[in-house]
């Protein structure tokens, strides 16, 4: 029997160096698993990553051009206000200048009427002396006492309105 117990306890031995050796094979598989499964994690991160930075690239080039075309948006719309305000000053300076024409045209057809309303006097007064005259010297009257005076006719004034700033359309093309 005291061969057998070597054998036996050296069979056990054995076999627990068998089991051992079996438990790391199976840890050792277990880890290779383990370690190709973060590898392809770690591929796909890679490739993500390499996909958000491309994206970011074409992120930061389409703000870049949104920012140039912002900027050309203000530039034009700044251009646009200044043009803006000088057909405002024009139209102020044009307004200005209708309003003093209209002034104007109003002062002379008012000169004019004047004229008018004295050579109405003048005449009636020259008609009254050459009547006169023609009684003074026991004449006939040239006009046989038919005379019939024009009416006078109140000459129609136009008015012209004054139109004011902000009124009527500006086509500034």
């Amino acid at each position: 029997m005291a061969p057998s117990v070597p054998r036996t306890r050296a069979a056990a031995a054995l076999r627990m160096k068998q089991i051992a050796l079996d438990n790391q094979d199976r840890t050792i598989r277990h880890l290779r698993a383990q370690l190709a499964t973060e590898r392809r994690g770690l591929a796909a991160t890679k490739k993500e990553l390499e996909e958000t930075r491309v994206a970011l690239e074409a992120s930061h080039k389409a703000i870049a051009g949104l920012t140039e075309i912002g900027l050309s948006m203000s530039k034009k719309i700044e251009r646009m206000k200044v043009k803006k305000q000088q057909v405002r000053e024009n139209h102020v300076e044009c307004h200005q200048k209708f309003q003093a024409r209209i002034h104007e045209a109003e002062d002379s057809m008012q000169a004019q009427h004047l004229i008018i309303e004295a050579l109405v006097d003048e005449k009636d007064s020259l008609l009254q002396t050459i009547q006169g005259l023609q009684e003074a010297n026991n004449a006939p009257a040239p006009f046989d006492g038919d005379w019939e005076e024009e009416p006078e006719e109140e000459p129609e004034e136009e008015e012209i309105e004054d139109i004011t700033l902000g009124e009527g359309e500006i086509d500034d093309e």
